[in-house]
């Protein structure tokens, strides 16, 4: 890995070391838009590395309770009670209880 990037670090150097001089009528050179490629690159790929943050949800967003739902009919609620079995056992069951 080492050698791999050592090696496209000597190409690249070589081969802006061999690109024609700069003109003035020219504008940037090819080492300056090559620099400038490589500077963009890196802020690009920073932008979206920290826009993929995997362990952080992202920010809170409020939503606003659902209005409440009212429903007619009868009241249940659940009440426990004690039931007494054939053979002598007591029993604690939740019984409903509507009113």
């Amino acid at each position: 890995m080492r050698g791999f990037l050592l090696g496209g670090v000597m190409a690249g150097a070589l081969v802006l070391g061999a690109a024609p001089a700069a003109q003035a009528r020219d504008g940037i050179g090819a080492g300056g838009a090559a620099a400038l490629g490589v500077l963009g690159g890196l802020a690009v790929g920073g932008a979206i590395a920290a826009a993929n943050d995997p362990y952080y949800p992202g920010k809170p967003v409020y939503r606003a309770p659902p209005p409440p739902v009212y429903v007619e009919g009868p009241i249940c609620h659940f009440e426990r009670r004690e039931t007494v079995d054939p053979y002598g056992d007591i029993y604690v069951r939740r019984v409903r209880v509507c009113e």
